[in-house]
């Protein structure tokens, strides 16, 4: 099949165009400038630069023309720091193009489209005591993102959305997602000390994997992305490992203590008037728990297989290290 994406040369986007290929199709890209210095991007796959954002309908026209399949890659995310009124950022980067190329994917005659969205969509609807939709404005744009592109298919066009969780893995040149946690653990000098709870987690690969096999399984819907289901502790041992720092001390936060240091936290943001996607008191309640997913879902539907995620934590560490240490340059997650 003819697969065409928007970015393809990101950390997430790129492993997705290589499982393509791999599968024998034909990628082709749109992302924006520059490629980060020392990556390997995949054989094969045509790249136009240019965002996204600007382009009009007759362009992405041109670019669906002919093509089977269509992969959203792109967007930004809660890392990013956002303008006031909040959710309307999110809504801008991540809704509103998506909604125009799947308008015009379906004109065009686009038979699979596949959309990297969040797993704190997932979680909205796994944990509806903590009105996840109501209180985080990042949340809700996730929610309505999955929920407008789904309403998009149907026989003709199916929508796969695939909630992606925490990734580990690197790409030279690209600045991990980890290195504020990397430093953070370097500035704990007697011990680290961090909350209760768990996240559920995958490796760059495995995303990719999961590009392919939702192209390949053709089925619409939401797929929560997880493979591994980890303890914070147990996830900063092995980041101690790569830092050479396996006999520094873990503390774990009880949760109570946590929500509540995070509770004055953001009484004080919202006395500056500071809005930000993920409210700071109300997140605490999510951080403390335990966001584990059951793989058998991206296994048995999409094909994902397992992977060295202790190696995979590694790699995130270590360019975070180079990042930190100034041995190395990259690019940044930025909105444009």
């Amino acid at each position: 099949m003819k697969i065409f994406m928007i970015g393809g040369t990101g950390l997430l986007g790129s492993e997705g165009a290589k499982a393509l290929i791999k599968d024998g199709h034909k990628v082709s890209t749109l992302s924006l400038p520059p490629i980060p210095k020392g990556s390997i991007l995949p054989d094969g796959m045509d790249i136009d630069f240019g965002n996204y954002l600007e382009m009009t309908d007759d362009e992405i026209r041109q670019s669906l023309e002919g093509c089977d399949g269509f992969v959203f890659a792109a967007g930004v995310d809660e890392r990013i720091p956002a303008t006031s009124p909040v959710y309307e950022f999110f809504k801008k980067y991540n809704i509103d193009p998506l909604e125009r190329f799947l308008t015009i994917a379906k004109e065009c005659g686009v038979k699979h489209a596949v959309i990297l969205g969040s797993y704190f969509s997932w979680a909205n609807r796994a944990m509806p005591e903590l009105n996840l939709y109501k209180h985080h404005p990042y949340i809700r744009s996730r929610v309505d993102q999955a929920e407008m592109a789904l309403s998009f298919a149907d026989d003709d066009m199916n929508v796969s959305v695939l909630e992606i969780p925490y990734v580990f893995g690197s790409q030279a040149g690209r600045k991990p997602v980890w290195v504020f946690l990397v430093e953070q653990i370097r500035n704990m000098k007697d011990a680290t000390q961090y909350p209760e709870g768990g996240t559920a987690m995958v490796t760059i690969r495995q995303v990719g994997q999961a590009i392919a096999g939702a192209i390949r399984n053709g089925v619409s819907g939401n797929y929560p992305v997880g493979y591994y289901n980890m303890q914070w502790s147990e996830m900063l041992s092995i980041m101690h490992k790569y830092m050479n720092r396996e006999d520094k001390r873990i503390i774990v936060i009880p949760k109570e203590a946590y929500i509540s240091a995070m509770q004055a936290k953001g009484a004080e943001e919202r006395q500056k008037g500071k809005e930000s996607g993920l409210d700071t008191f109300e997140f605490a309640k999510v951080f403390t728990s335990n966001l584990f997913i059951d793989k058998e879902i991206i296994v048995n539907q999409l094909g994902v297989k397992e992977d060295d995620i202790d190696h995979a934590i590694g790699e995130s560490v270590r360019l975070s290290m180079e990042i930190l240490e100034g041995k190395t340059s990259v690019i940044d997650m930025t909105a444009v």
